[in-house]
């Protein structure tokens, strides 16, 4: 940035939301040096290095998707997706991967994944070390609460937990298969190393039930994700929420939607949230077998949740202040003066829209999210339509010279 100017990029005349600091109207967003520089309603053009009109758009903090997998490097079945492929143009700038590396696998993905990408990834470590997928996550031999652990105590800065999942198919349940093995391990190790544990998980009662998992086993700030799928039974026979859910909320279980490819069904969301059991955070679960479909992106599942009938500043709050508050780094998700510029830019459209669902049924729906900016520690890599950029007829002439 030159000496004359006291800013580096400044996005004026959005429509600032900004659920922290309580901000929710027309405001200019100046960065400099990376950081948030200044929030305020008229802030002088003259003073930045690069100004640009977001009029007619929404500007909030980096979007966090805090259900995804993108261990690419490694992952045997094809699971996992590029993160900086898939992030930016959704407005997402922080991704946390929801266990797909274990104990035995985590400094590779440290040094060829997290390390490489532009995009701010964290991690839930698995608590079984070879991470997922395999048939090996139904063998307890593989569970080890000190080995997952250690690692999240060696790596504070980007583990933010425990992650169980896909134990479930062996039924019977024998000695050497307890049913709640993977829960109690995964939360042993959340204990010694005192952060939360993400629970993906299917019932089978009597043994393991969903009551029993969110009542007794899960800690308060325990994370239940794919909170709507299909093996919930959260509605009775007459489509009323069953108590327990908003019982073991009180107790202090952290709700998240983690879309999927087979964990949203609209049959459950849409009289869960209109009964009041809407999400803590809204997540895509995001991986190569429902980027085409179901999920596609964040944006989709925002907008899936807006048009169930969330009003947009709490889409926006869940996607941004409680995933960051849920992973432990609440100076994310916001635009404080002083926080790391990770900034979204969207536009909502108004029109007639279709959402679908992990059964392949849609929903009718009026708005959708569709992000036109996204600036990454105060550096602009998305911008698909030129928000950021001068008219052809208008550039520098420097703009056709060739690179070498």
């Amino acid at each position: 940035m030159s000496a004359e100017f006291q800013y580096d990029l400044l996005l004026k005349n959005g429509h600032v939301i900004d659920g922290l600091n309580h901000l929710d109207g027309k405001f200019d967003v100046a960065i400099a040096g990376g950081k948030i520089a200044s929030v305020a309603p008229d802030i002088n053009p003259a003073l930045a290095a690069k100004v640009v009109d977001v009029a007619g758009h929404y500007v909030t903090p980096g979007i966090i998707d805090i259900h995804v997998h993108v261990y690419h490097t490694r992952e045997p079945e094809g699971l996992s997706i590029m993160a900086d492929s898939h992030s930016f143009r959704s407005g997402v700038t922080t991704m946390v991967d929801t266990g797909t590396a274990g104990a035995k696998h985590f400094l590779h993905f440290k040094r060829t994944v997290i390390d490489q990408a532009k995009t701010r990834i964290f991690a839930y470590i698995n608590i079984v070390d070879l991470g997922m997928t395999g048939d090996f996550e139904q063998d307890i031999r593989t569970m080890d609460p000190e080995l997952a652990a250690s690692i999240v105590l060696a790596y504070p800065d980007i583990c933010v937990g425990i992650k169980t999942a896909h134990y479930w198919t062996r039924l019977p349940w024998d000695a050497a298969h307890p049913p709640w093995a993977a829960v109690d391990q995964a939360i042993e190790a959340a204990n010694i190393c005192q952060k939360p544990v993400m629970v993906d998980f299917w019932p089978r009662p009597p043994e393991r039930s969903y009551e029993e998992l969110i009542l007794q086993k899960m800690r308060p700030g325990d994370i239940h994700t794919h909170m709507y799928a299909q093996q919930f039974f959260i509605l009775d026979e007459q489509q009323k929420l069953k108590p327990f859910v908003f019982e073991a909320r009180d107790r202090g279980v952290i709700f998240d939607v983690g879309h999927g490819a087979g964990s949203f069904w609209f049959r459950n969301a849409v009289p869960a949230m209109q009964q009041g059991f809407g999400p803590d955070s809204i997540s895509t679960d995001l991986h190569t077998h429902n980027i085409h479909g179901v999920v596609v992106d964040m944006q989709t599942t925002m907008s899936k949740i807006l048009n169930i009938g969330m009003p947009l500043q709490e889409v926006i709050y869940r996607s941004t202040v409680t995933p960051a508050n849920e992973i432990g780094h609440p100076e994310l998700g916001n635009l404080s003066v002083g926080a790391v510029a990770d900034v979204a830019v969207f536009k909502l459209l108004s029109g007639a829209f279709s959402f679908v669902d992990c059964g392949k049924a849609t929903m009718k729906g009026d708005k959708k999210f569709e992000c036109a900016l996204t600036v990454r520690a105060g550096e602009i890599v998305f911008d698909p339509t030129g928000l950021s950029m001068p008219a052809w007829t208008e550039a520098p002439a420097a703009y056709w010279k060739l690179p070498w």
